[in-house]
C-alpha cells in the first residue's frame, strides 16, 4: 500500500503556515517528495546496495558482492579516464562496506 498522509499533512501545514492556497500547494508537492521517498538514500541500506532483498540468502549475497566487484573494481578500469576510476573507487569501497556490514550483521567473519 502507498502511503498518502504525507501528501495531506504537507497540503495542510503548506497552507498554515503560508495563509494561502499556493502554500497548500507547495505542501502537497513536498508531502508527495516525502511519500514517495525521494530524501531517502540507498547508501544506508546494505541490501540495496547489492540489489538484493532482505531476506537473501548468504549464496545471493557473496554472488552479487563478486559480480559488484568485478564491475566496479580499480583494476579492471585502469584504462579508464580518471573521472571514471575515481567512481568505481567510490562505487567498490561503498560496495565493500555495504558487504561487511551484512557479514557482520549475520554474524560470518
Amino acid at each position: 500500500m502507498k502511503r498518502w498522509y504525507g501528501k495531506v499533512l504537507g497540503f495542510i501545514a503548506g497552507w498554515l503556515l503560508m495563509r494561502h492556497p499556493a502554500g497548500g500547494l507547495i505542501g502537497l508537492l513536498i508531502g508527495h517528495a516525502f511519500d514517495s521517498d525521494w530524501f531517502r538514500t540507498a547508501r544506508g541500506d546494505a541490501y540495496a546496495v547489492l540489489g538484493l532483498e532482505e531476506g537473501a540468502s548468504d549464496t545471493e549475497i557473496d554472488l552479487a558482492y563478486r559480480r559488484l566487484m568485478a564491475q566496479y573494481h580499480p583494476d579492471r578500469m585502469a584504462g579508464a579516464a580518471p573521472e571514471l576510476l575515481e567512481q568505481a573507487q567510490r562505487r567498490a569501497a561503498e560496495v565493500n562496506r555495504a558487504y561487511d556490514r551484512i557479514r557482520k550483521k549475520r554474524g560470518r567473519r
